[in-house]
């Protein structure tokens, strides 16, 4: 069985992030995820006051008996950690790959999501499509040595993310199969995707190979599994019969008043109860 996880940014945004994992587990994940470790989203912003200790958050997912899947290695808009596809910031970004592998590696997890970046004003695609390639076959190198998978992130731009590079699936999964490591893989979002270019499941079957990680939300508005014009039950049922052997991650904003009540809905709802 496909096993479930949680985006804990977006659900107890009351509570610092090691205090998120227990109400998870109780609500029937077994799988964690999160954002930046240098900070935690409190419903309005990310906290820098609620930065992430890879040692506190290990802790806690042992105690519950979660795994900690990935982590998002720097911002989509490269506010941290920089943008690949600027040439400028390959430094910048390279040395928070480095720091995100040590964070990673204290942490216990071993996946990590790279983002592309925002479009650069006066560069051509193809020209931020080399820096992106340049600074991704960078980052796998040391990924190689962490033994360790990157996960590249194309997102919708037409909702939640204008003027990010990186917004086809068969974009990114070009550039994986260009630089053909087993340690760069696509988080395929089913959400952002849906946005962009629907024809889920045929996209999937395709692009498996290439596959490392799923992300989940309604479409629309981003909220609940079961609100929106996908049927996910079906798409799980499917990804087992082709056997996918990895996490499933919920990254959805709850519309439920109670992020409890939203999160055994759910999972109730995509094991079709």
């Amino acid at each position: 069985m496909i096993q479930l996880g949680v985006c804990l940014e977006t659900v107890f945004t009351d509570r610092p992030a090691p205090e998120r994992i227990a109400p998870i587990r109780q609500a029937g994940f077994t799988c964690v995820e999160f954002w930046h470790p240098e900070g935690t989203w409190d419903g309005s912003n990310i906290r820098p006051a609620w930065a992430k200790d890879p040692h506190q958050l290990r802790e806690a997912a042992q105690q519950q008996g979660v795994v900690l899947t990935d982590f998002a290695l720097h911002a989509w808009d490269g506010s941290i950690g920089g943008s690949p596809v600027n040439p400028a910031d390959h430094p910048k970004y390279l040395d928070q790959v480095r720091r995100m592998l040590a964070f990673a590696q204290a942490a216990g997890i071993r996946k990590g999501i790279t983002l592309s970046g925002v479009v650069v004003p006066g560069l051509s695609r193809t020209q931020m499509r080399h820096h992106l390639e340049k600074a991704l076959a960078q980052a796998v190198e040391l990924a190689q040595q962490a033994d360790f998978l990157l996960l590249l992130e194309p997102l919708n731009t037409l909702v939640d993310h204008p003027g990010y590079y990186l917004h086809s699936s068969q974009e990114a999964v070009e550039i994986i199969r260009s630089l053909g490591s087993p340690h760069l893989k696509m988080l395929y979002d089913i959400y952002h995707m849906q946005i962009m270019e629907g024809n889920v499941l045929a996209t999937i079957e395709k692009h498996l190979d290439c596959i490392g990680h799923f992300h989940a939300a309604g479409v629309p508005g981003r909220g609940e599994m079961f609100t929106g014009e996908l049927h996910y039950p079906n798409i799980l049922r499917r990804l087992e019969v082709l056997g996918y052997e990895g996490s499933f991650g919920l990254e959805y904003f709850p519309t439920l008043p109670d992020a409890m009540e939203s999160l055994q809905q759910t999972y109730r709802y995509l094991l079709g109860q």
